[in-house]
């Protein structure tokens, strides 16, 4: 007998999967676009004309489906910019065999976020790079999800979600959470901190999100650290606070900055 809790995780990761889908295709529509306009602008250049035009070139979201759970926005998914670079990622320059912590001051408090560099190199020697050179200080973290899952979500330097570093870095990690169950989910447990991604694989730049309260995803979200009690108290408590005009997805209420971040070895 299905619950009615399991029925609307179901109708969650069902309209997750959609959303993901409309994504992908909207992408790929700008795509095609920006073709098309480079197409015509090389045309006129080569003629000896100029052009000047204002056009949206980021991977915006289609219309939404309201025929499900409002829970199934809830996907710590970023809206990656079409236009952003295709960087290398940074050279490998940790210790594969240290541990390091995540070391975030906010103005709501302190987070400790112990990661291990033998399990998530990448992400670990990705996270210290931009960490080095200050770029999530100033940053705040745009997106609280109260409904289906329950996630504080950081790391876009424009604040909106669709912000990256110019790379992304591989999937890593993705079977400690253990095998998915008939509903093809894992617990991402609570003090756990894992990496957005555009629902394809491979696709983490810099955003991360925090889980304040035990939440059922796919395996395909790379855990990369824990938090700290202390840590966990302080997301909850922005959690407990809601998110602005008492939505279940969207700016948290209590808003929080990232003022400094550094990733030192223990």
């Amino acid at each position: 007998m299905v619950t009615s809790d399991q029925r609307r995780r179901q109708l969650a990761r069902e309209k997750f999967e959609r959303q993901q889908q409309r994504r992908e295709k909207a992408r790929k529509k700008a795509k095609q676009r920006n073709t098309v306009i480079a197409a015509v602008i090389a045309v006129v250049l080569a003629s000896g004309g100029a052009v000047y035009a204002g056009v949206s070139l980021g991977g915006g979201d289609d219309k939404k489906d309201d025929n499900a759970s409002s829970a199934a926005e809830n996907s710590p998914a970023p809206e990656p910019s079409e236009t952003e670079s295709k960087a290398p990622e940074p050279e490998m320059a940790i210790d594969k065999k240290a541990k390091y912590t995540f070391s975030i001051d906010t103005n709501e408090g302190g987070l400790s976020i112990a990661m291990d560099a033998a399990k998530t190199p990448h992400t670990v020697n990705s996270f210290k790079a931009l960490a080095d050179k200050g770029y999530f200080d100033g940053t705040k973290c745009h997106r609280l999800t109260t409904q289906g899952i329950f996630v504080l979500q950081c790391g876009d330097p424009k604040g909106d979600g669709t912000g990256g570093p110019g790379y992304t870095i591989p999937d890593e990690n993705l079977t400690s959470l253990g095998k998915a169950g008939a509903d093809g989910a894992v617990t991402y447990k609570a003090g756990t901190v894992a990496m957005a991604n555009t629902g394809q694989p491979g696709t983490g730049g810099s955003q991360f999100f925090l889980v304040y309260k035990d939440t059922k995803l796919p395996p395909s979200y790379t855990p990369f650290g824990t938090l700290d009690a202390e840590s966990l108290k302080v997301v909850e408590a922005v959690g407990k606070a809601g998110v602005e005009g008492g939505a279940t997805d969207g700016a948290p209420k209590k808003a929080v900055t990232i003022e400094k971040a550094t990733v030192p070895k223990v």
